[in-house]
């Protein structure tokens, strides 16, 4: 590949930093003030470790192509996008970069939260190299994008983390980018706020230009990228085809799930333990078998006494769209009192009426009926597959969002068409 087809090349990258831990650490006042008193700079009784965030990273992105990122978290994704946006720099290795680069990385990167949102689209174009004229030609368009033409002339220390949001991610998309950096800080919209920038993204990528994309949800970088670059520990384990290596990243991420890496909320009421998928023929299964009856077991530990509480699940395909949900209460037709303690719940899911994919789960568990303790969200399930005998073009196909096997009748015992009989 020529340099002149490249947009992003990345060489023998990486990154470390160097860690301290406290092996003689204080237990009481008494001792944390002596300690500060005999060593004000900290550095007794500590030792330092070296962790390679990245450790040599090599791949190359084309002009025009949507890239995503994935792996788990602490994998290196986010120190990968800050090293390409020349936030921070490598530790060995090099990175070469074809091309304006505009990025999205976290709420407040870029701004100046003391200047209003007008003044601040002024400078992020004058940093990406802009004149007066290309900014004020694009104006309307990121305002009209943003939605905040009431708050425009407001220091946007003041704005709402969604608000923020949708002004950075218009001026990063709308400023003539050849490549746009993106990382999770959409989640911090809401769902109409997010399908408009995926939207515009694609947009973007229409236009030949190049998209670097981080997401923790499968089905975003299934809709937006064609590759896909999988980091474990720093180090890229496969390049490739986005549907290969999403299935790749699926099948090691298996169904031991790791409470660090779910996306989850605990409250004073109650926190997350456990949870569990399996089915009758696997317990810890790559794949499952339409037909098959997913079970999936949640285990929470409850501080304070919660009437009328109730179990829920939501089941979203790889478009994204919620296929059902259930409750407790649905089938059981009474809320639950859940005392101090621990406690579990099970969900039998058929999958007959399903098409074969990857598959989301939201699992909460509310009291009062409707307020949310213990939450999952966008938990990645064990692709669906068919049974490898069902091989007619037939069974292949499932068009729609389920399917529903429904009952045929063939007759030809009948004349003129007369359906009376």
């Amino acid at each position: 590949m020529s340099s002149k087809d490249l947009a992003v090349s990345v060489r023998g990258l990486s990154k470390s930093y160097v860690i301290a831990h406290n092996v003689n650490r204080p237990t009481n006042l008494r001792e944390a003030i002596v300690e500060r008193v005999r060593h004000p700079l900290g550095v007794e009784g500590q030792q330092r470790e070296t962790f390679w965030a990245l450790n040599d990273v090599d791949f190359d992105i084309r002009q025009g192509e949507s890239v995503g990122i994935i792996g788990r978290n602490g994998a290196g994704k986010s120190t990968l996008l800050k090293i390409l946006s020349r936030i921070t720099y490598p530790t060995k290795g090099g990175v070469d970069i074809y091309g304006r680069v505009t990025s999205l990385l976290e709420v407040g990167t870029g701004f100046h939260p003391e200047l209003t949102g007008r003044e601040n689209i002024a400078l992020n174009g004058s940093i990406l190299g802009m004149s007066r004229r290309e900014i004020k030609n694009k104006f309307d368009e990121i305002v009209a994008f943003a939605e905040i033409e009431k708050f425009l002339d407001t220091p946007v220390k003041r704005y709402s983390s969604g608000m923020y949001v949708r002004l950075a991610f218009a001026v990063a998309a709308h400023l003539d980018p050849e490549i746009l950096i993106v990382d999770e800080v959409l989640a911090v919209g809401d769902a109409a706020f997010q399908k408009k920038c995926l939207g515009k993204m694609r947009d973007v990528s229409g236009q030949g230009r190049t998209v670097l994309l981080v997401s923790h949800q499968m089905q975003t970088i299934q809709a937006m990228a064609k590759r896909a670059v999988l980091l474990e520990q720093g180090r890229v384990t496969k390049i490739g085809s986005t549907a290969d290596v999403v299935s790749c990243y699926m099948g090691a991420s298996r169904s031991n799930y790791d409470m660090n890496n779910i996306q989850h909320t605990s409250t004073e009421d109650a926190r997350l333990l456990n949870i569990r998928v399996k089915t009758d023929e696997d317990d810890d299964p790559r794949e499952v078998v339409l037909g098959n009856v997913l079970s999936i077991t949640i285990a929470v530990k409850v501080h304070r006494s919660m009437m009328h509480s109730n179990a829920a699940i939501a089941l979203r395909n790889g478009d994204g769209i919620t296929l059902f949900s259930h409750t407790w209460a649905d089938q059981h037709k009474n809320p639950l009192t859940l005392n101090p303690g621990c406690h579990s719940f099970n969900v039998r899911v058929p999958t007959e009426f399903l098409r074969p994919g990857p598959h989301w789960l939201t699992l909460n568990i509310c009291k009062n009926e409707v307020d949310v303790v213990v939450g999952v969200r966008d938990l990645e399930l064990p692709p669906l597959v068919l049974n490898s005998a069902a091989n007619s073009i037939l069974e292949s196909r499932r068009w729609g969002i389920v399917y529903v096997p429904c009952e045929w009748e063939h007759r030809s015992d009948f004349q003129n068409g007369n359906l009376r009989r």
